[in-house]
């Protein structure tokens, strides 16, 4: 009697594929969180965007103690992004362009150490990219640029009605005096990088 090959019940072999890139994760401070927020929620190649606060001292702080300035965290935005659709850099290029980081502990009428301009990266290898993004900020800003620069650390998520703020109150006089001119500036300024469900 002839042997026979048994058939493959799972079919030909395919070669394994190569690793898919994880989502990375920065934390970023510029203001009030509002507008950085309903910036990021826009941006294509962003997949979340959680307000709460940072790289201060104090264990899980209220709204109103960040405040008061004398947490130390600053406000800010955990962007949660596909780095196969959008890099490090353009979204640290994307937050340059819409906020000032020449203010020392301040946005426009926003004034206190809450209101820092800071970037806090998660794993050590983001810090090179955040230290060459920054170093050309320098040189377009003349050397004014005042971002703090270190590791993530002591984050806090903001109280649920801070989340999707802009979204939720458009027509809030904040939203609309101070959060909708930036959001109209990313509109025009990165026209290739808004969300095309936006």
């Amino acid at each position: 009697m002839n042997s026979m090959p048994l058939p493959n019940p799972t079919g030909p072999v395919s070669p394994p594929s190569p690793p898919q890139q994880a989502n990375e994760v920065i934390t970023l401070a510029g203001g009030c969180f509002w507008c950085l927020e309903a910036v990021y929620e826009l941006v294509e190649g962003v997949l979340a965007v959680e307000s709460g606060y940072s790289n201060g001292h104090a264990r899980d702080p209220s709204y109103e103690q960040v405040c008061g300035g004398g947490t130390g965290h600053a406000e800010v935005v955990q962007v949660s992004f596909d780095p196969a659709r959008i890099t490090l850099a353009e979204v640290l290029e994307i937050f340059f362009h819409i906020h000032d980081p020449t203010t020392l502990n301040r946005q426009g009428n926003d004034v206190g150490p809450q209101y820092r301009s800071g970037i806090y990266w998660h794993e050590p290898a983001q810090e090179s990219v955040v230290r060459a993004v920054f170093d050309q900020a320098q040189q377009a800003h003349r050397g004014r640029v005042v971002t703090e620069l270190a590791p993530c650390a002591n984050y806090w998520r903001a109280e649920d009605y801070h989340q999707h703020y802009f979204a939720n109150h458009p027509g809030q006089g904040y939203c609309s005096f101070v959060v909708a001119p930036k959001v109209d500036k990313f509109r025009r300024t990165f026209k290739a990088r808004v969300r095309s469900k936006a």
